[in-house]
């Protein structure tokens, strides 16, 4: 069970029905569970913890608001998921009977929207994504919280690290730690000694690790999804690595910096492909994706020089740029008043940053 706050409901329905005047819609029906997360305020509609698609749906009309969904769903929504109390009138067909587009039809009206490809519906994923991306205050806070407690999980798993133990084992304590704070993962990552440098994916294995480790993770609590790296190295940190560290950084923050709101994302792949340049790796970003728009999806979008959006006040951003054998990323956000990282260092050494005007405070190599 969840606490909602009404005004942030009600400030989600506000931007719904907006849209929905404006694409002259009768209804719009949410049913992917970042959509669904983000209209309840933190609600979860999925069973399984993986999946995109959530097992109720929230359907909006001008005057009304439903959940639809099968019997078995239909008392968690209203006890758990608290979604009466937020003015959804939940309507459940038996689980065995196909009646999930037929009731939504006839609550809805001849003109539906729909966050998927839905029976009568138009999808407007296009139009609907950009509603989640400037955070109310009431999210702010709570990704404030999230982020900090995502730090301090991560670190103190990595603190844990002991050499000759497998990777999996790290992402087991990762994943116990941040279960009892409430927390689940949609990604997480182990990477031992020369792994870092094979593969910028790192799905954890039974490798054993020997001197250094990388861990990163995606945390999602209440649908709001926080990402980070942190590295450790067993004895003192070779100058090459710690050279290679700190130019990865260096990108980071030139992206950090340019992050701004107004801006179109395109300008802050520039200021990284300008940051490579500058410390001598100008193919690097080629090998990887340089992260992107953050929030109720592990990257709402990845910022390339073909991006269109403009970055949004209040909005999340994750950038992750890699130099291989190293990583620089945590969670941001931006603000009228400059970057802000959420997910600052907790237990780690600390690299203070001076970029354009902003001071950021880095997680450093953790020496073990």
């Amino acid at each position: 069970m969840f606490d909602f706050i009404p005004e942030e409901i009600a400030e989600k329905k506000r931007r719904v029905k907006t849209l929905m005047e404006e694409l002259k819609l009768d209804a719009v029906y949410l049913k992917k569970s970042s959509n669904f997360a983000w209209v309840t305020g933190g609600g979860y509609n999925i069973v399984g913890m993986a999946t995109e698609m959530g097992v109720a749906g929230a359907l909006i009309t001008a005057n009304r608001e439903y959940i639809v969904c099968s019997n078995i769903e239909a008392p968690r929504m209203e006890k758990e998921e608290r979604l009466a109390e937020q003015g959804y009138t939940i309507v459940a067909f038996p689980w065995n009977e196909d009646r999930e587009a037929s009731i939504v039809q006839s609550l809805a009206g001849r003109n539906i929207g729909a966050d998927h490809a839905f029976p009568g519906a138009v999808d407007i994923s296009l139009k609907l994504n950009p509603l989640r991306y400037s955070l109310t205050a009431w999210e702010v806070e709570r990704y404030r919280r999230q982020a900090l407690d995502t730090a301090r999980i991560a670190e103190e798993t990595a603190l844990t690290i002991k050499p000759g133990e497998e990777e999996r084992a790290v992402i087991g304590r990762l994943a116990e730690r941040l279960w009892s704070a409430g927390m689940d993962f949609i990604v997480a990552f182990c990477a031992a000694d020369e792994r870092i440098a094979l593969f910028r994916h790192p799905v954890a294995t039974d490798k054993k690790i020997t001197t250094r480790a990388m861990i990163s993770v995606n945390s999602r609590k209440r649908g709001l999804i926080v990402s980070l790296t942190r590295f450790v190295q067993f004895g003192k940190i070779p100058a090459e690595f710690k050279k290679l560290y700190e130019d990865t950084v260096y990108v980071d923050t030139a992206m950090m910096a340019a992050t701004i709101p107004g801006v179109p994302a395109s300008e802050v792949y520039a200021a990284a492909l300008r940051a490579y340049a500058e410390k001598g790796y100008p193919e690097e970003y080629r090998l990887h994706h340089q992260g992107g728009a953050i929030g109720y999806l592990g990257r709402d979008y990845k910022v390339t020089a073909q991006t269109r959006d403009i970055i949004q006040e209040n909005q999340a951003f994750a950038w992750n740029p890699s130099i291989t054998g190293a990583k620089s990323e945590d969670t941001m956000l931006a603000t009228k008043a400059g970057p802000v990282v959420l997910s600052e260092p907790a237990l780690f050494p600390v690299m203070t940053v001076e970029r354009n005007g902003h001071l950021f405070r880095r997680p450093g190599i953790m020496e073990l």
